[in-house]
């Protein structure tokens, strides 16, 4: 079981980008789902993070220009980034948390660059 990630790419400072991560099949449903990053020579961090209520909680770094949303039956989740920075420049990951089994799942990234 897998989560894939897609909609990395290249784009200018100020341009947009949406990712997008779905389970490879049918899941029970993941109480939190999300987008980490990690760039070359740091830690990863979590950009945005989404429970399957609706609450949403975003790095300060992207507050205002990123938006994640999901699709609960889907088990998908998405993220929309607008005025990108050179500073956002990694590899994004998808994660999914259950609680009920402790899964913890990650997709296997994608890759963001932003040139200034």
């Amino acid at each position: 079981v897998q989560l894939q990630a897609s909609g990395g790419g290249l784009v200018q400072a100020g341009g947009s980008l949406r990712l997008s991560c779905a389970a490879s099949k049918i899941l029970p449903r993941f109480n939190v789902m999300g987008w980490y990053r990690q760039a070359p020579g740091k830690q990863r961090e979590m950009v945005a993070i989404m429970t399957y209520g609706g609450d949403k909680h975003y790095a300060d770094s992207v507050k205002g220009r990123f938006t994640i949303s999901r699709e609960n039956l889907k088990n998908t989740v998405y993220l929309q980034m607008d005025s990108l920075k050179p500073e956002d420049t990694a590899v994004y990951l998808c994660n999914g948390k259950r609680q009920f089994d402790n899964t913890d799942l990650w997709g296997q990234g994608t890759l963001v660059t932003v040139s200034s």
